[in-house]
């Protein structure tokens, strides 16, 4: 019998610091960094990083839900985003840099907006929730150099996910072993 695989969609700011979390994980076929919800075809970094093309850095999961469930690419996308701040991720700022969660069906549009009323009554955070709930559309992989940065470049990576404020917010809110 083969295997049902499905497909997520996150934008969490860099998708640099994005990729990494998910592809450690069990039943995590893929995760390829790309640009999504904005009117340009086949956007290019540069056109995505002016602000121009009403993209957002994103990446696109497929995973085997039998193995790792949509609630728990959730819960982990949760842990690796500042979900309060309406204006970018730490020091990345503007709509490409944006959290959303892109849903391919209702299914998952109802587990995000469980997950997100959860997390905004959970305490966690004094500031509203700001990340959105966008039906998924046209997703364009970004060039070869963005896909599977923390291994290709992992000196900058760590640099960049440090010097961000990423990994300062991810330990103070979550805990070491979200980093």
């Amino acid at each position: 019998m083969e295997k049902q695989y499905e497909k997520a969609t996150f934008a969490g700011g860099c998708f640099w610091c994005m990729v990494k979390p998910f592809d450690q994980q069990p039943g995590i076929i893929s995760v390829v960094s790309g640009y999504t919800g904005g009117h340009k075809e086949n956007p290019t970094y540069k056109e995505v990083c002016s602000e121009t093309t009403g993209h957002y850095e994103a990446v696109q999961i497929t995973y085997d839900p039998s193995l790792f469930p949509y609630e728990k690419l959730l819960e982990l996308y949760w842990q690796q985003i500042d979900p309060t701040d309406p204006g970018g991720q730490f020091f990345d700022r503007g709509l490409s840099y944006q959290t959303a969660i892109f849903y391919h069906n209702e299914e998952q549009k109802k587990s995000a907006e469980e997950s997100k009323k959860a997390l905004g009554e959970s305490g966690k955070f004094n500031k509203p929730i700001a990340t959105k709930i966008i039906p998924a559309t046209a997703f364009y992989d970004a060039e070869e150099y963005h896909q599977d940065y923390y291994k290709k470049n992992s000196l900058h990576y760590n640099a960049y996910h440090v010097g961000s404020g990423r990994a300062a917010f991810i330990k103070n809110n979550w805990g070491e072993k979200h980093e």
